[in-house]
């Protein structure tokens, strides 16, 4: 773009005179006769350069610069005073503090004028490539910042899907087994295994299909979890089976009575949406639940959870079992 030069002056001869003493500018030439028409083109346009006469009626020059130099986006655009008054120390002085970054006296010299125009030209355009290198960096650190953002959301999704069981959403046995080693590790109180295996699941499965299925291992996964403490672990272990981490369980009493909600729970009827019908269903649960300690073995903990479901299963199903 272009940069654009302002000159102001309330006298026609002077303004063709600027004209033709910056003709040979690389610059568009914008001109205002009062202060007024000039706060009104800076409105509208980004000036490189402000050329501005001192003496003018009812608005002069130190009045423009003073506005000029108090509004937020005009405050950097520079001010060339053009005055007939330039070797007068208080007019300098009193032009600096209204904004003005140089004088140039008349009758204008065409060699300083044109000296003088060129080094705010080049600061104007060196300023212009800054900006634009930032804008760019700018706009970089942005995609940078999304791209890192998409990146960990990547992250986090993979891991999420490589711990957690599809169809449910439950922890799958991977982080089942990390959480349980975790509390094994760091319990303070007596905490309990739960391992689930729904008993009439493979009927449903067999005789409605694989739809009803699903949206039954849905419906039991929602229930156990509705029926757990959020410092608990539910996971679904594949097919039907679940395990449940229950936390601050002192003692096998207590343990078996917080599998008996859940297994009260699980034998209540099923009304599945099935899209196009409902379909009701009655599965039950057989429930093995065992008490460990700090420092217990993993593989003892997790056989004896499994041994005492199996329990549950041969004595009649659809019961809990302390192993």
């Amino acid at each position: 773009m272009r940069p654009k030069i302002l000159v102001v002056d309330d006298t026609p001869a002077n303004l063709v005179a600027m004209r033709h003493l910056l003709s040979r500018t690389d610059a568009d030439i914008f001109e205002a006769a009062s202060g007024n028409e000039a706060l009104a083109l800076c409105l509208d346009h980004q000036f490189a350069l402000v050329l501005l006469d001192v003496n003018m009626p009812e608005m002069d020059g130190f009045e423009v610069a003073q506005l000029i130099s108090e509004a937020d986006h005009l405050r950097e655009t520079p001010i060339i005073f053009v005055t007939a008054a330039y070797a007068d120390d208080i007019n300098r002085i009193k032009g600096y503090r209204s904004g003005a970054v140089d004088y140039i006296a008349k009758p204008i010299n065409d060699v300083i004028l044109q000296s003088k125009v060129k080094i705010f030209m080049e600061l104007y355009r060196a300023r212009a490539l800054l900006q634009q290198a930032l804008d760019e960096l700018s706009l970089r650190n942005r995609q940078l910042t999304g791209e890192i953002a998409e990146r960990i959301r990547m992250e986090e999704m993979v891991r999420h899907q490589a711990t957690h069981d599809a169809l449910t959403g439950l922890p799958n046995r991977v982080l089942f087994r990390e959480r349980l080693e975790t509390a094994i590790a760091s319990v303070e109180d007596t905490s309990a295994l739960a391992y689930i295996d729904i008993d009439g699941f493979k009927g449903v499965n067999d005789n409605e299909g694989h739809v009803a299925g699903d949206e039954l291992l849905k419906a039991i996964a929602g229930r156990i979890d509705a029926r757990t403490r959020g410092s608990d672990t539910v996971a679904r272990l594949g097919g039907d089976e679940f395990a449940v981490i229950l936390h601050g369980t002192p003692d096998g009493a207590a343990a078996l009575a917080r599998c008996q909600v859940l297994c009260d729970a699980l034998a209540e009827p099923y009304n599945l949406d099935m899209g196009d019908r409902s379909l009701l269903v009655n599965v039950g649960a057989s429930i093995g639940v065992t008490l460990f300690k700090q420092g217990a073995d993993y593989d003892d903990v997790v056989i004896a959870a499994d041994v005492a479901m199996y329990v549950a299963k041969r004595s009649g199903k659809n019961r809990c079992i302390l192993g």
